[in-house]
């Protein structure tokens, strides 16, 4: 088995790069029109945060090689729910006695 790739292969591979870094370019600037819109600060403040994420997202999935990483994201992201509900019921059972339930 040759690691070698073929011409069409790696044009295929610089066509999505291209078209990933084409749609953060767009992404970037419609957060910076979302800026000039004077919106409310929570209506702002959760678009930003969603055009973020979805940027953070292209990113990982295309130029960190994620998308085919499926089994680990998804163990990954189990791990991180244990860890989030171990830390919610340590506060919990921290702040029990003080709040009046």
């Amino acid at each position: 088995m040759s690691d070698t790739h073929s011409i069409e292969e790696i044009k295929k591979h610089v066509r999505v790069y291209i078209a990933v870094f084409s749609a953060l370019a767009i992404l970037t600037m419609v957060t910076v029109g979302v800026g000039y819109l004077d919106l409310p600060m929570m209506p702002a403040l959760i678009t930003g945060l969603v055009i973020a994420t979805i940027k953070a997202g292209l990113v990982a999935a295309y130029f960190m090689h994620l998308l085919g990483e499926r089994k680990v994201i998804l163990y990954s992201l189990m791990l991180t729910g244990v860890f989030f509900l171990c830390m919610v019921a340590l506060f919990i059972s921290f702040f029990a006695d003080q709040v009046a339930l």
